[in-house]
């Protein structure tokens, strides 16, 4: 029974629990305290009924919790409801719950900070990360919405912006992190555009979508990350491509344009490029020079340079890349690359060694380490 598997139970345990009565903060604490003994019991006696299991122990941890505090008297009448052990009702709650964190009593940045560790399954490290504060930092974040939300009822709905925000957070945690959540976030977002009219919801969907398809031609097989110029585009699901092309266009199609549908455009063009080469580089400049103008993100800023740099040649590039702040993650690999693209070797070698230090990740250290080992082989060589 693996550590995936428990954590994929949370949502729907962590659900039940709020219905039942339990505050939101001591029901997320529950049943995290739960996974812990999952975790460390399952493997040598796995329960024939996981969820019934998890949500009879998470029940009992919410319960041994409520009595110790101030409302003991009023919380004891909670026990006469606790659940018998047995299969438990297959109902899902996870989309019910990112709305719950969503809600507008909660900042976005602390919203999603909530989802992403009660929801998500991510640890406090991981969002710090994400967010690029101190792990303290973020721990205190997330204990204030805790206690903000606590005694939210399902009723009360969150903001639809803020809920995009945290599904793309964990599509992209999924994508590219050390926890496999993009199938999940995919599923979500279709149910989210089943049940919402939104152009902006179809857009992200198939952002997702498009980026999904490129997956298997990511990583190579001793583990390494392939960049998009060089991945094999046979290994793409032209599947998924198609469905979120199709998605795209529905949705730009009602004239409502916002920051994923831009998105999905650039990643649209790059599905349909039958090589590198022949990708249309001035389009997305085109798109990202939309994106600019919609979210003014810094992000989008450092891409659009990447892309000047395609269209308008390295130097041109540069020239972007020179207006932005130079503490922004992948400033410097993206300076690397344009000033390799230049033709300036030994300066694209030693900020290729800079990057590396500073990557979030191992794959990502590693690709950038062996990028300028190759470039000072090269000169050696």
């Amino acid at each position: 029974m693996n550590e995936v598997l428990i954590r994929s139970l949370t949502p729907s345990v962590l659900g039940i629990l709020v219905r039942r009565g339990a505050d939101f903060a001591a029901a997320e604490d529950a049943v995290q305290e739960a996974l812990v003994e999952a975790v460390r019991g399952w493997e040598a006696d796995p329960p024939r009924d996981p969820k019934g299991w998890l949500v009879t122990v998470a029940w009992r941890k919410f319960l041994d919790a409520s009595r110790a505090d101030s409302a003991r008297r009023r919380r004891e009448d909670l026990v006469d409801q606790e659940p018998e052990p047995g299969p438990a009702a297959e109902v899902d709650d996870t989309l019910q719950l990112y709305f719950l964190c969503a809600h507008p009593s909660l900042t976005p940045s602390s919203a999603v900070a909530l989802t992403l560790r009660a929801i998500g399954g991510l640890t406090t490290r991981q969002i710090a990360q994400a967010y690029l504060v101190p792990e303290a930092t973020m721990a205190q974040r997330i204990s204030r919405a805790k206690r903000t939300v606590s005694g939210v009822g399902f009723e009360q709905p969150g903001d639809v912006a803020t809920v995009l925000r945290v599904l793309y957070l964990v599509f992209n945690e999924g994508y590219s992190g050390d926890i496999d959540l993009a199938a999940e976030a995919i599923r979500l977002t279709r149910q989210l555009a089943a049940a919402i009219d939104h152009p902006e919801v179809a857009g992200l969907l198939a952002l997702m979508l498009l980026h999904h398809a490129r997956r298997a031609g990511r990583i190579a097989p001793d583990g390494s990350l392939v960049p998009l110029a060089e991945q094999d585009r046979g290994r793409w699901d032209t599947g998924l491509i198609a469905e979120g092309v199709g998605i795209l266009q529905a949705a730009l199609a009602r004239d409502r344009l916002g920051e994923f549908q831009a998105q999905a455009a650039v990643a649209a063009l790059h599905a349909d490029a039958p090589t590198a080469e022949e990708t249309d580089w001035v389009q997305i400049v085109e798109w990202y020079d939309e994106l600019v103008r919609l979210t003014d993100s810094p992000v989008a800023r450092l891409n659009r340079a990447v892309a000047v740099g395609e269209a308008d040649g390295a130097r041109a590039g540069l020239a972007a890349l020179g207006e932005l702040d130079d503490s922004l993650p992948r400033y410097t690999a993206v300076s690397a690359y344009l000033h390799e693209r230049d033709g300036d070797l030994v300066t694209a070698a030693r900020l290729y060694a800079e990057a590396a230090h500073k990557a979030s990740s191992l794959a990502e250290r590693d690709h950038l380490t062996r990028q300028a080992a190759r470039l000072n082989a090269g000169r050696n060589g």
